[in-house]
């Protein structure tokens, strides 16, 4: 076998392992936003809860992709990603380990357990993506764009492979069986594993920036171009809009939609992942900065339909418009700053992901369920004030300047079923084997107060809250979307604005070092 067929085979080796970390993000990504309403049922959560755990993933995610890049350079690519092997094992430790301590602690400790398991979990994704976004510019210097569109189908493709799974066999309406949340979340191990393996034998390629000698305080010169710093600003949004819808698409569309929720996340899923295949052509033709000024477009529309969307075909219109939207939004913009900043290496790229990361987790995920709790609790309280007062959680929530709220009952609130027969059915069955079993654990005691309160309040009261708390929560839903939508659009000026400037300046054009033939450069 020649050098060069042997450089390439291990490239694609290398490539392949690369696609399946951060499908392995994608699988856990998809599951979780079916097992939401999981999480809500058994431990009680709100939906300000809720996206406070997603949201400490995804803050942990953009922390150590950051951190990671600024000694990426040092360390090498390989350390960082067997680092992230461990992680992901020891997150589904964690994360698994919910149910136990709720029945021994009580809601607050698993509150705490979940948030901490999404922490690690997030390490771990931040990990792979600080590494294999550096490190497949590397492998192929020269069409960086077109490469990390593909690897990062794989996050769709994780999507669609964790949402089938979890459209089978997760939550209330599993077309097959309601398996454990523990089972479905557990998946996840999957391709961890595998990347696991194959990375553990390979040596891995120095970065573009370490092989053309620059150093650590050239790289971060690069933060001085203002330009850099506006696409920083971007991309928080990017990672708001993107990462943070995603995070409650699901669980907003199935107040609307009900089991269709999860189809229609597997189509804009599944849509991505064709797509990001084809980056390289449509890049040939509109530049890449034309392309997401479209897409900014693209994805306010796709967010304001889905918000009005009132059947399933109207929801799934809306949904592939918005996934043509977001389909190009984040690599294409990790290709603008590996393109234009190439002597920025892996810290450039790290930041990027990172800002992006920390928007996600730190603005997107939270302030996209407060605004649903906001809006629900406030319908609620205008049209039903004694429902309100029924269904309300006693937990207060706030977020940055915004006022303290308390959104409504995640537990309370799953007691009422698609069909008015089965309300409180589930309930009655969670009490009766607390019974059986004469438990007096934290988790018992939880059930047993939330029967109080169905058999005192809401049960006497179902045939007149029922109606006022699902519209409450579909409003709610519907103004969250309808809010997010204004984030793409001001993005697409941004990018009109980037367009302009390079167009006065003699067009948009890629930055290099140095000159490679494509493959992997030297071994560490």
């Amino acid at each position: 076998m020649s050098q060069a067929t042997s450089d390439n085979s291990s490239s694609r080796s290398i490539f392949i392992a690369s696609f399946l970390t951060i499908f392995a993000a994608g699988v856990g990504f998809g599951v979780r936003g079916v097992i939401l309403g999981d999480w809500a049922d058994k431990f009680g959560f709100t939906k300000t809860d809720l996206g406070t755990i997603t949201g400490g993933g995804l803050t942990g995610f953009g922390i150590v992709i950051i951190l990671s890049s600024l000694i990426l350079d040092k360390v090498g690519y390989k350390k960082i990603l067997m680092c992230a092997f461990v992680l992901h094992v020891l997150s589904a430790i964690v994360t698994l380990s919910a149910t136990p301590i709720f029945n021994a602690a009580g809601r607050e400790a698993t509150f705490q357990c979940l948030f901490w398991g999404m922490f690690l979990f997030a390490i771990g994704n931040g990990l792979c993506e600080a590494a294999v976004n550096p490190l497949v510019a590397t492998l192929y210097p020269r069409q960086k764009t077109h490469y990390l569109n593909i690897l990062h189908a794989s996050w769709p493709a994780g999507l669609v492979g964790g949402s089938l799974f979890a459209y089978f066999f997760a939550g209330a309406n599993a077309k097959m069986k309601h398996l454990p949340w523990e089972v479905s979340m557990g998946m996840f191990l999957v391709p961890v594993l595998i990347y696991g393996l194959m990375l553990l034998p390979k040596k891995l390629p120095q970065s573009e920036a370490s092989a053309a000698g620059v150093s650590v305080g050239q790289m971060l010169a690069q933060f001085a171009s203002p330009i850099l710093l506006l696409l920083l600003l971007i991309h928080a949004m990017v990672g708001y809009v993107e990462l943070g819808t995603d995070s409650w698409i699901q669980n907003i569309m199935d107040n609307v939609v009900k089991e269709n929720a999860i189809l229609l996340f597997i189509f804009t899923s599944a849509l991505m992942f064709v797509l990001r295949f084809f980056a390289g052509p449509i890049v040939e033709r509109i530049n890449p900065l034309g392309l997401l000024c479209i897409s900014g477009i693209l994805g306010f529309v796709g967010l304001m339909l889905l918000s009005k969307a009132e059947s399933v075909g109207a929801a799934f219109l809306a949904g592939g418009v918005y996934a043509l939207g977001k389909t190009f939004l984040w690599p294409t913009m990790l290709g603008v700053a590996g393109e234009r900043f190439p002597r920025g290496g892996a810290i450039v790229m790290g930041v990027m992901g990172g800002i992006g990361m920390l928007s996600a987790g730190e603005i997107g995920t939270p302030m996209i369920g407060y605004e649903q709790d906001y809006y629900a609790s406030d319908d609620l309280k205008t049209k039903a004030p004694e429902a309100f007062n029924r269904y309300v959680s006693p937990e207060k929530n706030k977020k940055f300047f915004f006022p303290e709220i308390s959104g409504l009952d995640g537990t309370k609130v799953s007691v009422l079923k698609d069909d008015p027969k089965d309300d409180g059915k589930e309930l009655e069955a969670d009490y009766k084997l607390v019974l059986e079993k004469n438990r007096t654990d934290a988790g018992a005691e939880e059930i047993k107060k939330r029967h109080t309160w169905w058999i005192d309040q809401g049960k006497p009261h179902v045939a007149q809250d029922r109606g006022p708390v699902i519209a409450a929560k579909i409003h709610g839903g519907r103004e969250a979307l309808r809010l997010t939508s204004f984030i793409p659009l001001t993005m697409a000026g941004l990018y009109l604005l980037l367009v302009l400037y390079f167009r006065a300046t003699g067009g948009y054009k890629q930055v290099e070092i140095h000159h490679q033939a494509e493959g992997p450069m030297s071994e560490l």
